[in-house]
């Protein structure tokens, strides 16, 4: 289960996630928001934060403007690694070797087929949990 938030000017890319993960069978919990009306990004990014912890969902996936704000505070929750990543290459290099857990996005910077890709990249690319990546990840959570 793939947690998924965004602020208003997120909606229009997640709306393309969305029907990727309908097209492809991924299951999803959206925590919002559901329409273009101005939106406080802090309050997506913590519930998306919060179900990935907590265990209901495995990943998260977090969408604003540029993806920065909402980035930092997903970060903000203890246990959270959210990479803002706008390319195929980053999202694979952050799982494997940070073991993210959220995906952030910037609508405003990516365009949603490029989108698409990094997301795929993202959620199928697994972490191999080699030692040197975990011994540098719980120095970040330290």
């Amino acid at each position: 289960m793939i947690a998924i938030g965004s602020d208003h000017a997120g909606i229009l890319l997640k709306g393309e996630i969305l029907e990727l993960f309908d097209k492809i069978g991924v299951l999803y919990k959206d925590f919002g928001t559901y329409d273009e009306s101005s939106a406080d990004y802090p309050i997506y990014g913590k519930k998306v934060a919060e179900a990935v912890i907590s265990g209901e969902c495995e990943k998260g996936i977090v969408i604003c403007g540029t993806g920065i704000g909402i980035s930092i505070a997903a970060n903000k929750i203890k246990g959270i690694r959210a990479a803002l990543c706008h390319d195929v290459f980053s999202a694979k290099m952050t799982r494997l070797h940070n073991d993210a857990n959220i995906l952030a996005l910037g609508a405003r910077v990516i365009g949603a087929g490029a989108a698409l890709e990094v997301v795929n990249a993202f959620l199928f690319t697994e972490f191999p949990g080699e030692k040197r990546h975990l011994d540098r990840i719980k120095m970040i959570e330290d």
